[in-house]
């Protein structure tokens, strides 16, 4: 069994732009850790803060969230409502001791397939390098011998 610490990250992928990204490094056969589980939603727009500090409390080490690019919001404002509120929680988490890195915006088009990998590669080494979350569950077997 590996020591190696395997972080859980979510992407929240925007279906117009991100995950078209995603689809298409699959695409590519670009490959990028397994460990990003992304999360399809209409709009960034539509991801609440709720939605990424619950996603923190659940134990997840790290959270981002990908949307079109400025300006070019399928939903006009949509990602700058969405970069406001990982502004929010960054701030948040900061003051609760928690690493804001854990927590990011990013965005792309649909034609940036190597980009979101490259995300996703540099999101996983980034977390790896925090360590777990502050607030991750210990498995009850673990637990026991504390």
């Amino acid at each position: 069994m590996s020591d190696v610490f395997e972080p859980t990250i979510i992407a929240f992928c925007c279906k117009y732009c991100a995950y078209a990204a995603a689809d298409l490094a699959g695409s590519m056969r670009l490959s990028y850790p397994p460990n990003i589980k992304i999360s399809q939603v209409p709009c960034t727009g539509r991801v609440d803060i709720v939605h990424l500090l619950k996603a923190i409390e659940d134990g997840t080490d790290g959270v981002y969230v990908a949307g079109c690019m400025e300006g070019d919001c399928h939903f006009v404002s949509g990602n700058l409502k969405a970069r406001k509120r990982v502004e929010y929680v960054k701030k948040t988490l900061t003051e609760l001791g928690i690493e804001p890195e854990r927590v990011e915006m990013f965005n792309l088009s649909s034609a940036m397939g190597p980009r979101f990998a490259e995300i996703a590669i540099d999101m996983t080494d980034r977390i790896r390098k925090l360590g777990p979350s502050p607030v991750r569950r210990q498995p009850a077997a673990e637990a026991a011998t504390e």
